[in-house]
């Protein structure tokens, strides 16, 4: 059988371009397969255009923008979902414009496609308090919760991504004073993050009791399963859902009824702002970009906005003698000014 053009390009966009030119990681491929996995059901089912015989001549604009109205109407995605769709089409005809120049102007005329506005969730973190309840719940006894408790805790104490920490090894950590973990982030980009002092010694007890601070365990998943395998996504999620159910019995109002694992990297994030810790250091730790992405914690946060309007309060009280004019008032005239900025 004859390979179509659809057929050559996406094969080299999805296994070398993705991997070797971009370094994208191995999860962000899967999600852009899928992508493409669901285009090629909507041009059959829809289109009655089998995957032998599609070809990039088939595609156009207008297409695209059926297919994003079909994942929504059909699959009941929402806009985020439509917009991620659309931003792993939009990767692929960029990689088109310099691949199969002949056809530019439709890849140009497809890369014009807007996303969708959607409304943003708010971040959903933990207090100190809720941390410290949900690290309480796993059974030190047994050699799960204490492997549950260390991973948790590590997770929190780095702000790592649950990917991040699925994939550490022995030999992505120092646990020589200053404590260090090396995390390999999105695109594989590595940071290297410190460790509590107590997280360091904690970490250190929970290695020696599975043999992992031996040489030949260096490249072992630092937390594996009963088959000496590293877990997955949905095993960690399961994991802190189970511990975040039993805390939640004991103290619902400081545990909130949706948690995830990307949670504990909110919370961390959270109360290191809310120490004052300054934002480009928090960029550093999530290992973000831009410290624009790391600013919506400092939206978020109403405590500290509640006490910007409590240190720039006037009291306007007409009986009061030593009622001062906001004129003369630099704390509020100051915090006014900022927000021009």
């Amino acid at each position: 059988m004859e390979t179509t053009d659809f057929a050559k390009y996406l094969s080299t966009f999805l296994t070398k371009y993705l991997a070797g030119e971009r370094n994208y990681s191995q999860n962000t491929i899967l999600a852009y397969k899928d992508t493409f996995v669901q285009f090629i059901t909507f041009m059959k089912e829809q289109k009655n255009t089998e995957v032998q015989k599609l070809t990039l001549e088939c595609i156009t604009r207008e297409i695209v923008i059926n297919f994003l109205d079909w994942i929504q109407e059909n699959r009941h995605c929402s806009n985020a979902t439509r917009n991620y769709r659309l931003a792993a089409l939009r990767s692929f005809f960029s990689f088109l414009q310099y691949e199969n120049p002949e056809r530019m102007y439709e890849w140009q005329k497809i890369l014009t496609i807007k996303v969708k506005k959607h409304e943003k969730k708010s971040i959903n973190y933990l207090t100190t308090d809720g941390i410290k309840l949900l690290l309480e719940q796993p059974d030190l006894s047994t050699r799960g919760g204490y492997r549950n408790l260390t991973m948790l805790a590590l997770m929190y104490d780095s702000g790592a991504r649950v990917q991040e920490i699925i994939d550490l090894t022995p030999s992505s950590i120092r646990l020589d004073n200053p404590g260090i973990i090396k995390l390999f982030g999105k695109g594989r980009k590595a940071r290297i993050v410190p460790l509590q002092q107590e997280q360091t010694v904690f970490l250190k007890e929970y290695m020696q009791k599975n043999h992992l601070l031996e040489t030949h365990a260096n490249q072992y998943p630092l937390f594996s399963n009963s088959r000496k395998e590293k877990l997955t996504r949905a095993g960690v999620t399961y994991i802190l859902k189970t511990y975040a159910d039993l805390a939640r019995k004991i103290n619902p109002a400081i545990i909130p009824e949706t948690i995830s694992c990307h949670s504990l990297r909110h919370s961390k994030a959270m109360h290191l702002l809310q120490a004052g810790v300054n934002l480009v250091y928090i960029r550093d730790l999530l290992g973000h970009v831009s410290v624009q992405t790391t600013d919506v914690y400092a939206r978020a946060d109403s405590r500290q906005k509640r006490e910007a309007f409590e240190k720039a309060y006037v009291d306007i009280n007409p009986a009061g003698t030593n009622t001062k004019s906001w004129e003369k008032n630099n704390n509020l005239l100051d915090w006014l000014k900022s927000l021009e900025k």
